[in-house]
């Protein structure tokens, strides 16, 4: 029988979005004992919420009002067209609460944030989970189990803030890991923007000799649909990730075509692919057997936002707070 933990805090936390991420975040939270409420544009999807149990609203200002009186944990988890009116929304109403997102860029974000003035009490996160849906009716309180949860640690992050954001991943079921929003962005361009990108390449292909096209569908199997899992998402929304993070992305396409040219090139003149079939068994090994070291993050001193990103470097994540 699981023993039910308490939470890594007791602050309460306002979602702001219920879609997929914001609204598996509502449940996990609910699940861990956590105070939690939220928000959602769509009146609809909140009423949804409401029905299944949960404390949501349509009503954005007043929901900004009760985090600000009580000095809450925000966590923004809408589109990234939508941030920036929610973000000025946050500085009207709710400047006194902390704030941290959900959203999968982190410097894009970190931006938007110092232009609403909100930089004081701000620490980004990053949910490393998700799946092909979308909409409240796709949530899952199990969602981010184990998962790794980026929170980002730059120089001026807040100790407070960097800890309450921390504590949301916590007690969501995931482990933390420190980054800089730049590297992150640069590694998220690598296995996941590029990826996205990659899935839809790879689907378009199937589809471009008429001769077989038909039958191409017909005998796609396991190899296709994990590599175009993807794919499924909603266009909107990758294209809103992939944008935002534009230039990490471009770098990363740009190694992925210089890859796919060398394995062209080796097949046309060599006849083997052996090179690239090598190198990246070799590099999918790593990634299987990669290990992680719990440690217990220091929030105060000098520098502790460069020894975290360090500790999160070298394989560190943060599965508890001291």
């Amino acid at each position: 029988m699981s023993v039910q933990r308490a939470p890594h805090s007791d602050v309460p936390v306002c979602v702001l979005g219920l879609g997929l991420i914001g609204g598996s975040i509502l449940r996990a939270l609910g699940r861990a004992g956590r105070p939690a409420y939220g928000w959602n544009r769509s009146a609809a999807a909140a009423d949804d919420a409401s029905a299944a149990g949960f404390d949501a609203s349509a009503d954005l200002g007043a929901t900004l009002r009760r985090a600000d009186a009580g000095g809450h944990v925000i966590v923004v988890a809408v589109p990234v067209p939508a941030l920036d009116g929610v973000l000025a929304a946050v500085a009207e109403h709710a400047p006194n609460a902390w704030l941290t997102d959900a959203v999968s860029v982190k410097g894009d974000v970190a931006r938007r944030v110092a232009a609403a003035g909100l930089t004081g009490r701000y620490a980004g996160g990053h949910p490393m989970a998700g799946t092909a849906f979308s909409g409240w009716e796709a949530t899952d309180a199990a969602l981010f189990d184990g998962a790794t949860w980026v929170v980002t640690a730059d120089d001026d992050t807040p100790a407070e803030a960097w800890r309450l954001a921390a504590s949301v991943g916590l007690d969501c079921g995931a482990v933390i890991v420190p980054a800089g929003a730049a590297e992150h962005d640069a590694a998220v361009a690598r296995i996941s923007h590029s990826v996205h990108v990659v899935a839809e390449a790879v689907a378009v292909t199937a589809e471009l000799d008429p001769a077989a096209e038909r039958l191409a569908r017909s005998l796609a199997a396991s190899s296709f649909r994990d590599v175009t899992r993807v794919a499924g998402t909603a266009p909107s929304l990758v294209n809103a990730m992939c944008e935002a993070n534009a230039a990490a992305l471009l770098d990363a396409l740009d190694d992925t075509i210089a890859e796919l040219v060398a394995a062209r090139a080796e097949l046309a003149e060599h006849g083997t692919v052996g090179r690239i079939t090598e190198q990246g068994h070799a590099a999918r090994t790593r990634y299987d057997n990669a290990r992680r070291t719990p440690f217990i993050p220091v929030l105060d001193g000098a520098g502790w936002q460069r020894a975290l990103r360090e500790a999160g470097h070298a394989g560190g994540v943060v599965a508890a707070l001291g």
